[in-house]
């Protein structure tokens, strides 16, 4: 039985993601920001922690990347993919809808349906889309924009579903454990995640991706992240195509972590997409275990 802290409050599409890793027994727990949801991990309060990390329309979660790159390092175990259909929640009572209130991304992803069905209501910004909801309860707004799951847990009415501007637009979550974690298996669909904290100077960022392309990894997602320090040093995180497994991955990870003052490890895992890994006929593993055979049998004083 795990118990996992989410970004709440219920009624978010983190718990809906967070439903996804559940078994028999787990026990799902409310995070008020991302943030205390890793930091429950980190204390020991939680076993797991569901985060959103990035959103096909709106891009990277900054929160969850600013609060993976700090703090007591934690490993990605899992992914989910959700589709993001909105719902739009008000009152019985409510008359003229005049406020709107969301998640700046919600806000982001409904934008041209509120403007064609909802025109004269202001956007406000909430905490979360539960938080909205919470709020439309509370009288402080007239309707909220939310995850559909919210109306299982709010007695509010719902004025519109399915709600989305980009029909196929879909969030991804992490599971995150505290080390040390048993990884997944390489399932040949796999997902690493890392952020490297490069030297600031002319051509690093080209250098930590070269050392990917001549191993033939194909990137998925490349972010950069102030380090909040010293002004115009940033973090990248980086994910990429297979698992660290793998000997192509592994000799990549060295690689950066020779290049870099720090590289943190987030995880490899298996794509929730399922897309299978692209492996260029001179970079695979086999290519990668032989060379450092050769290598290993010249060290003994071979010739293999």
């Amino acid at each position: 039985m795990s118990r996992i802290a989410y970004f709440g409050p219920v009624g978010t599409f983190t718990e809906q993601a967070a439903r996804t890793f559940t078994t028999a027994g787990d026990e799902l727990v409310a995070a008020e920001t991302i943030p205390k949801a890793l930091d429950a991990v980190r204390r020991g309060e939680a076993d797991a922690a569901c985060v959103p990390v990035e959103n096909s329309v709106e891009g990277a979660v900054p929160a969850t990347l600013d609060s993976l790159a700090v703090g007591e390092p934690l490993i990605g175990v899992a992914e989910a993919l959700l589709p993001v259909h909105f719902s739009v929640l008000t009152r019985d009572d409510v008359g003229e809808i005049r406020t709107v209130a969301s998640h700046p991304h919600a806000l982001a992803q409904v934008r041209k349906w509120l403007e064609d069905n909802l025109p004269g209501a202001r956007a406000v910004a909430a905490g979360s889309t539960a938080a909205a909801a919470v709020a439309v309860q509370a009288g402080e707004f007239d309707a909220a924009v939310t995850a559909p799951v919210a109306v299982e847990h709010y007695p509010l009415k719902v004025l519109a579903t399915e709600v989305a501007d980009v029909r196929d637009a879909r969030t991804r979550f992490l599971l995150m454990r505290r080390p040390p974690v048993t990884l997944p298996e390489p399932t040949g669909a796999d997902r690493t995640s890392i952020v490297a904290a490069a030297a600031n100077r002319t051509g690093a960022l080209a250098e930590l991706l070269t050392e990917l392309a001549t191993r033939g990894i194909n990137l998925t997602r490349l972010d950069a992240r102030p380090n909040k320090q010293n002004f115009g040093e940033y973090r990248f995180f980086i994910d990429f195509e297979g698992h660290v497994a793998e000997p192509r991955i592994a000799d990549a990870l060295a690689a950066l972590r020779r290049r870099c003052r720090d590289v943190r490890f987030l995880g490899s895992f298996a794509r929730a997409d399922g897309v299978t890994a692209t492996i260029e006929p001179t970079a695979r593993n086999e290519d990668f275990t032989d060379a450092a055979g050769w290598v290993a049998a010249v060290q003994r004083g071979e010739q293999a």
